[in-house]
C-alpha cells in the first residue's frame, strides 16, 4: 500500500506543469548610474569621444547590461530581457554633441555622430538595446547648451530645439530638469532656486505639453541652502501668472559612492550618485559591481 501511494505521488509531481513565470532580471548589488557631458572628437575631463562612447555601449551590452531610465530605476520597472542587468545612462547639459540634426534637401536627419544618433544605430543592430536614457536639460545656458543647440552653434538652429525634445519623449527617453542655465543653487535665495527650477520646467512644458519631469540633477552637485527645495517647490511666472509647482521623485548627484539597488534599504532616490565615464574606468566599475549579485525574492 505504501509503495502504491509513493508511485502515485511521484506521478503527480511529474505531471504537474512547470511555473510559467519568467525569471527576474539579474541584479548586481549596485546598479551603475553613468554620467556623460560633452560628446566630441576626443576624450577629456568633461568630454567623451564618439568612438569611446560606441565602445562603452558595446562593453555594456557584451557584459549583459541593458539601459533603463532614472524613473524606471525608482519605480523598479525594468523592461529588459531576463538574465540581463540594468544600467542607467544620463546626459547632462543638453549640448549639441548629444543630439544634433543635419539638414539635407530641406529635411532633418539625426546626426549619426551625435550621442542620440550613435545610440539609435546601436539599437538597430541590437534589438534589445532600447532608447532608455535620461537627458538632464538646460533650456537657456550659453555656448549651445540650450536644448541641444541654438543660434547656429555647431550648426544647430533654434527652431530645432523643441522637435528634439518631442522626439526623445516619443522614443522612450526621459527628460530631466537641470535648472534654467546651470546656476549654482548654493549661492541663491530660496526664491531664486525655485525660479531656476520652475523656469526650466516651464520650458520643457512649452516643448512637450503635459510632460511630467520626475528627475532633477543638481548643477555641479551643489545643494541649495534649503535642501528641501531641490525636491519640491513653487514658482509663479509674473508675466502670465502661471504657477509651476514641482515635486521630483529622484535627485541626481554629480558623483559619489555607487548607488545600491532599489530593492535595498540603503537606496535613496533623492540622492543618487553617478559615475562619469572617463578613459577606461567603465570596465573597472563593472568589475567592481559584478563581484556580488542577487535576485530579489
Amino acid at each position: 500500500m505504501r509503495c502504491t501511494r509513493f508511485f502515485a505521488l511521484a506521478a503527480l509531481l511529474v505531471a504537474r506543469p512547470a511555473l510559467s513565470q519568467a525569471p527576474a532580471p539579474s541584479l548586481p548589488y549596485k546598479i551603475p548610474v553613468l554620467q556623460y557631458h560633452l560628446i566630441g572628437d576626443t576624450d577629456s575631463r568633461w568630454k567623451r569621444s564618439r568612438d569611446g562612447f560606441r565602445r562603452d555601449l558595446q562593453l555594456l551590452y557584451d557584459r549583459g547590461y541593458r539601459p533603463i531610465t532614472v524613473a524606471q530605476l525608482v519605480d523598479r520597472k525594468f523592461d529588459i530581457p531576463p538574465g540581463t542587468s540594468p544600467v542607467v545612462i544620463t546626459f547632462d547639459d543638453a549640448s549639441p554633441g548629444q543630439f544634433s540634426y543635419i539638414e539635407r534637401n530641406g529635411k532633418l536627419e539625426i546626426d549619426p555622430n551625435s550621442a542620440v544618433g550613435i545610440w539609435l544605430d546601436f539599437g538597430r543592430k541590437h534589438k534589445d538595446w532600447k532608447p532608455r536614457a535620461t537627458f538632464c536639460l538646460l533650456p537657456a545656458a550659453s555656448e549651445g547648451h540650450a536644448f541641444f543647440g541654438d543660434t547656429g552653434v555647431a550648426g544647430q538652429k533654434s527652431e530645432w530645439r523643441f522637435p528634439k525634445l518631442r522626439f526623445l519623449v516619443q522614443q522612450g527617453f526621459e527628460l530631466c530638469n537641470h535648472t534654467l542655465w546651470h546656476g549654482r543653487l548654493d549661492k541663491r535665495s530660496d526664491a531664486a532656486v525655485q525660479e531656476q527650477i520652475g523656469r526650466g520646467l516651464l520650458a520643457v512644458d512649452s516643448a512637450v505639453a503635459g510632460y511630467r519631469v520626475r528627475t532633477f540633477a543638481l548643477p555641479l552637485g551643489l545643494w541649495p541652502k534649503n535642501r528641501a527645495l531641490a525636491q519640491a517647490g513653487r514658482w509663479t511666472d509674473e508675466k502670465s501668472g502661471r504657477a509651476i509647482t514641482y515635486r521630483f521623485d529622484a535627485i541626481l548627484e554629480v558623483t559619489g559612492a555607487l548607488a545600491g539597488t532599489p530593492y535595498g534599504p540603503a537606496f535613496n532616490p533623492l540622492s543618487i550618485p553617478r559615475t562619469q565615464v572617463i578613459g577606461d574606468n567603465l570596465a573597472k566599475l563593472l568589475d567592481q559591481i559584478e563581484r556580488k549579485r542577487f535576485r530579489p525574492r
